[in-house]
C-alpha cells in the first residue's frame, strides 16, 4: 500500500546557483505541479478577460448612463490593482499564497457582482475598485506562486503557458464584450467573471500546497502593518476632471512610498535592494513601459474599427485578434528561447524594435485603409509586446536572491499594472485634445457630451449625413495617429532602456522556504522517472 502522509517535496541537493552563491534546490515536478500551473493560467485568464472585454463595450456602457466620464471605467480598475499590488507581496510572505490567492479571487468576485448590478456610472466606477483590488492581488500572485515552484532558469516556457491564459482572454475578450454590448446585455460582462474567478478559486483550494509562514496572528498583523503602512499614500482623487491629475498625485505617492520603504520601514514591502542594480532597473523600467504600448493599442485600435471603419462591437473585436493572436504564441516562443539560450537581451533588443515598427505602421491608417492592412499591422505590434510581456521578467529576477522573489514579483506586477493606467489615460488625452481641435465646432456644441467626447461620439456617427460624418472620421484618423506616434516614442524609450541590461545567469533553484507539498509516492515515482532519463543519456 502506498504510503498517503503529505511530506514535503523532496529536494535535490548540491544544485548551485548562478549569481548569487547561494546553494538551492530542484523541486519535482508531479502531476499537481501541472494543476497549479493550470490554476495559475486559469486565474490569468481571469483578470485579464475583465481588463480586454470592457474595451468594446465602453460605447454602450457610457451611452445607457448617458455619462462621458468613459475613461475612468478603465482607470479606476487599473488604479486600484496598482494601488493594492505592493501589499500583496506582503500579504503573501505573512500569511501564505494560498489563503492570499484565494481572498484576491473572492474580492474580484464581489467586485464583479457590483459591477454586474451597478444602477449607475458612478456606482460602476466604485465598483471597478474593488474588482480591481482583487485583479492586483491575482496577477501578484500569480508570478510569485510560478517562482515558488519553477526555477527562473525553466520559467520561461511555465510563464509562456500562464501568459497564453492572458493572452487568450485579451484575444477573445473584445470580442465577448462586443457580443453582450450589442445585445444590451453588458452586465453579464462582469457576471461572467463571477463564473472564471470561482472556477480559479476551486483549482487553487484543491490543489496549491505550498509551506506556510510560521508565526502567531499578532507577529504577522505587526510584520504586515508596519511594512504597509505607507502604501495607503498612493491616492488618486476620482472627482478630478483631469485625466493627468491623478497621475502626477499618483507618481507623487509613489516616490513617499519609496523613500518610506528605504528609510523607515521595519519590514519593507518594497526593499529598496530590488533596484540597486541596473539590470533589475532595466527590467522594472521595461516593465512599466510595455503596457503603456499595449494598452494604448487595445483600448483605441477598437475606437478606430468603431469610429472610421463603421464596425460594431463584435467586429472590431474580430480585427483586433491580430493583436490579441500572436502576444500568446510569441510570447511563450520568447521564453522558451530564453529557457534554450539562457540568454534574454537579444530577443529583448529584437521585440522593442518590431513593437516601434508596429506602432509606426498604425501610423499610415487612414480613412480609406481596408481593415485587413489594420489588422495586419496589429500582428507586428503583437509579436513584440508578445515577446517583451515574457522577457522583462528575467532582468528582473536574475540579480536577485531567490528569497526575494515575493516583494520582486510584486513590485514587478505594480510596475505592469501602474503602466497600464497610463496606457489607458494617455491614449484617452491624445485622443480627447485631437477631437476637440479636429472636430466641427458646431457638431460638439449640437452633441453637448461635454468633456470626454471619444465614446459619447462614435454611436451618433452613423447617424450623421455624408459630409459630417465623413469629417468626424477624418478627425478620428489624425487624432488616433498622434495616439500611435506617441507610442512609437514610448516603445523607443523601452528599447533604450533595455541597453541598460547585464547578462547575469538564471537562477537553477526556488526558495526552500515555499516549495510544494508532495505525497511521497509522486516525489518517488518523478525521481525513479529522472533517473532512467540520466542513464538512458
Amino acid at each position: 500500500m502506498s504510503e498517503t502522509t503529505t511530506i514535503n517535496v523532496v529536494n535535490i541537493p548540491n544544485v548551485q546557483t548562478q549569481g548569487t552563491g547561494e546553494v538551492g534546490s530542484k523541486p519535482v515536478k508531479g502531476w499537481r505541479f501541472w494543476l497549479v500551473i493550470l490554476a495559475m493560467a486559469v486565474s490569468a485568464f481571469t483578470s485579464a478577460l475583465d481588463l480586454t472585454a470592457v474595451s468594446t463595450a465602453l460605447p454602450v456602457i457610457a451611452d445607457e448612463f448617458n455619462a462621458t466620464e468613459f475613461v475612468w471605467i478603465g482607470a479606476a480598475y487599473a488604479l486600484a490593482s496598482t494601488a493594492f499590488l505592493p501589499m500583496s507581496g506582503g500579504l503573501a510572505q505573512v500569511f501564505g499564497r494560498r489563503n492570499t490567492m484565494l481572498s484576491c479571487l473572492l474580492i474580484f468576485a464581489i467586485g464583479s457582482a457590483m459591477c454586474g448590478a451597478s444602477p449607475s456610472m458612478n456606482f460602476l466606477i466604485a465598483a471597478r475598485v474593488v474588482q480591481g483590488v482583487g485583479a492586483g492581488g491575482i496577477t501578484s500572485l500569480t508570478q510569485i506562486i510560478l517562482s515558488d515552484i519553477v526555477p527562473l532558469r525553466e520559467r520561461g516556457m511555465y510563464n509562456g503557458l500562464i501568459g497564453a491564459g492572458w493572452a487568450i482572454a485579451s484575444a477573445i475578450g473584445p470580442l465577448v464584450g462586443g457580443e453582450f454590448a450589442e445585445r444590451g446585455n453588458w452586465r453579464w460582462l462582469f457576471y461572467l467573471s463571477i463564473f472564471t474567478s470561482g472556477l480559479s478559486g476551486v483549482f487553487v483550494a484543491a490543489f496549491l500546497h505550498l509551506k506556510t509562514p510560521t508565526g502567531t496572528l499578532r507577529e504577522k498583523l505587526r510584520r504586515f502593518w508596519t511594512g504597509s503602512l505607507a502604501s495607503a499614500g498612493i491616492q488618486f482623487p476620482w472627482s478630478s476632471a483631469r485625466i493627468l491629475v491623478p497621475l502626477i498625485l499618483g507618481l507623487s505617492g509613489l516616490g513617499v512610498f519609496l523613500v518610506y520603504e528605504a528609510t523607515v520601514a521595519e519590514f519593507p514591502v518594497v526593499p529598496f535592494e530590488l533596484m540597486r542594480n541596473r539590470t533589475s532597473l532595466s527590467g522594472y523600467l521595461q516593465t512599466f513601459i510595455m503596457p503603456i504600448v499595449l494598452l494604448g493599442a487595445v483600448y483605441y485600435l477598437p475606437v478606430y474599427f468603431q469610429a472610421v471603419k463603421g464596425s460594431g462591437p463584435i467586429n472590431s473585436g474580430v480585427l483586433g485578434f491580430g493583436l490579441a493572436l500572436t502576444t500568446a504564441p510569441f510570447g511563450i516562443l520568447f521564453g522558451a528561447s530564453v529557457a534554450r539560450t539562457h540568454r534574454y537581451r537579444p530577443q529583448a533588443y529584437l521585440c522593442w524594435s518590431l513593437a516601434i515598427i508596429g506602432a509606426g505602421l498604425l501610423t499610415l491608417l487612414k480613412v480609406n485603409s481596408s481593415k485587413s492592412m489594420a489588422a495586419g499591422f496589429e500582428i507586428v505590434l503583437g509579436i513584440g509586446l508578445g515577446g517583451i510581456s515574457t522577457l522583462t521578467y528575467f532582468p528582473v529576477l536574475s540579480p536577485l536572491p531567490v528569497t526575494q522573489n515575493a516583494q520582486a514579483l510584486a513590485f514587478f506586477a505594480f510596475t505592469r499594472n501602474f503602466g497600464q493606467i497610463w496606457g489607458v489615460t494617455i491614449g484617452a488625452t491624445v485622443l480627447q485634445n485631437g477631437l476637440v481641435h479636429k472636430l466641427p465646432s458646431s457638431f460638439i456644441k449640437e452633441v453637448a457630451v461635454g468633456g470626454e467626447i471619444a465614446y459619447s461620439i462614435i454611436p451618433l456617427i452613423p447617424t450623421l449625413n455624408a459630409d459630417l460624418r465623413q469629417e468626424a472620421q477624418e478627425a478620428f484618423t489624425d487624432s488616433l495617429r498622434v495616439v500611435w506616434q506617441v507610442l512609437i516614442g514610448i516603445a523607443g524609450i523601452g528599447l533604450l532602456a533595455s541597453f541598460g541590461m547585464a547578462h547575469v545567469p538564471l537562477h537553477t533553484h526556488t526558495d526552500e522556504d515555499w516549495q510544494m507539498e508532495q505525497r511521497k509516492s509522486e516525489v518517488d515515482s518523478e525521481l525513479l522517472k529522472q533517473a532512467s532519463k540520466d542513464t538512458i543519456a
